[in-house]
């Protein structure tokens, strides 16, 4: 685990920028185009394929896709985004949390990035969780929640969101599920995503010529990588 030198130009928005950041991986994916993806430690089935979907076809045009390394969507984001992606932790980077995500964590060290503002040996908190969203913000050009209850952590992000100007989009979500991103979508605070190849395309030119399968597996995954990311396509 390393110190950042100087603190990214993205941070610099914020209140409270941090006053130090220590890093494992890539620094350079700091430089690409950025989207934050947040959301539900307990998705749906159809939050994880849209979540997914989302973060392979960002990935596929030069986008880093950031989040915070926490079961359910944060999990699903760095996978379909792998290597291009960022992980923002709420723990110092020696201490592995959660436990659930180790592997997925140990690949974005070695293929990705992950940034922390503590120093070794600092474990996770309630305040480390609120204080860690507004990096996760912060970094993406613009923020997608992809499910989110109505009081939650996520809900935090996406008014830190509302605070720094960025534009939010959100996953449609039957009635009475979501009740988060209804609430966005109530408030005027969020736009809905309604289809997935027209709402990436508005950002960059998706390469369809390149098979997504082929290319994951052209990173050596172990094949319970593969089967857990493209399922009945293996």
């Amino acid at each position: 685990m390393q110190r950042i030198s100087k603190i990214p130009e993205k941070l610099q928005i914020l209140a409270d920028v941090p006053q130090r950041l220590f890093y494992k991986g890539d620094l350079s994916l700091l430089e690409k185009p950025a989207v934050s993806i947040v959301g539900t430690r307990k998705p749906c089935a159809y939050t994880k394929e849209m979540t997914m979907q989302l973060a392979q076809r960002f990935s596929a045009i030069g986008y880093a896709v950031v989040s915070g390394a926490a079961m359910g969507v944060d999990a699903l984001a760095h996978r379909g985004a792998m290597p291009s992606t960022i992980a923002v932790m709420a723990n110092s980077l020696d201490i592995v949390y959660p436990k659930v995500n180790q592997r997925l964590i140990g690949s974005i060290f070695e293929k990705g990035l992950a940034l922390s503002e503590y120093e070794a040996g600092t474990k996770v908190t309630r305040y480390s969780f609120v204080v860690r969203n507004r990096i996760v913000v912060a970094l993406g050009d613009f923020l997608i929640v992809s499910e989110a209850d109505e009081n939650s952590g996520t809900m935090r992000s996406a008014e830190i969101a509302v605070e720094l100007g960025k534009k939010i989009y959100v996953l449609p979500h039957r009635l009475g599920e979501s009740r988060g991103t209804w609430k966005l979508l109530h408030e005027g605070n969020a736009e809905v995503i309604s289809d997935i190849d027209s709402f990436v395309s508005r950002f960059g030119a998706v390469r369809q010529e390149e098979d997504p399968l082929l290319a994951f597996c052209q990173k050596i995954p172990a094949l319970s990588e593969v089967v857990a990311q493209f399922g009945d396509m293996v």
